[in-house]
């Protein structure tokens, strides 16, 4: 089923709804849910409310919005716990940040686009900034791109032809034979950047955490503002990187 069909089933509405909610932790009204879900009001009231008595959602009575809810975070750490993120990788992402002073980025890949798992902030005033349980496109990140070269064959020749293409930054990639250019490249040197390609001056750099069989577990990143970094400086920290990334690809649970 794509993302814009109906679920037809209760499951499936409440599912569609919670992760909604998920995806607005500044709140979302319950029109905006209905219409972003195509769940009718009634009905859509009648679930968020259900998900609001087990604990997984919040209602916020000041701006009527709803917002996850603290059994939600509770979850995602635990999940988090399981795939080793938290516990694992975040100190060894924290002395890569020492060393670089900038921010160390964690990402894995979801569908056809990756998911930040994990952030840590850079001691710098002027930095990159990154809210895990994120999404971003895959075209036009570093992250994205090392993804989709170190996917195993098939998923990436898929990805290839379906990632979307939309221009996010002033140099995005929009031509699907660059695209490949580009995983190509990244797959044989086994890093990937990016260019002021996701957002108007940031520049960033990134490396997979290999799983034994050779394919991406996840990814690393370094992220700077262009006016502090050259795509040169972001790339002679790859040998971090790449160390940072070997350590938690023994360290981190396969799946």
């Amino acid at each position: 089923m794509s993302s814009t069909e109906v679920p037809s089933d209760v499951v499936g509405r409440a599912i569609r709804l919670l992760v909604l909610v998920g995806e607005h932790p500044h709140g979302i009204t319950l029109s905006e849910l209905s219409r972003a879900s195509g769940v009718p009001v009634s009905t859509a009231h009648r679930l968020v409310n259900a998900l609001c008595r087990e604990g997984l959602v919040d209602f916020e009575t000041a701006g009527k919005r709803y917002k996850p809810g603290l059994r939600l975070f509770q979850l995602g750490q635990q999940a988090g716990q399981v795939y080793g993120f938290a516990g694992t990788a975040l100190p060894v992402m924290r002395r890569v940040t020492e060393r670089t002073e900038e921010a160390t980025l964690m990402s894995v890949l979801d569908g056809t686009r990756h998911l930040y798992v994990h952030y840590v902030d850079g001691p710098l005033p002027v930095g990159v900034r990154s809210e895990p349980g994120r999404h971003g496109p895959l075209h036009c990140t570093s992250m994205g791109k090392i993804l989709i070269a170190f996917a195993p064959e098939d998923v990436r020749a898929d990805l290839l032809e379906r990632v979307d293409l939309t221009p996010y930054g002033p140099n995005s990639i929009t031509d699907r034979a660059r695209l490949r250019e580009d995983v190509l490249r990244a797959a044989d040197r086994g890093y990937a950047t990016a260019d002021e390609e996701h957002h108007a001056g940031l520049r960033a750099v990134a490396v997979p955490i290999l799983r034994p069989d050779g394919t991406a577990l996840a990814c690393l990143s370094t992220a700077a503002p262009a006016f502090r970094r050259s795509l040169d400086d972001l790339v002679a920290l790859v040998p971090l990187l790449r160390e940072a990334a070997t350590e938690l690809g023994v360290r981190l649970p396969a799946r």
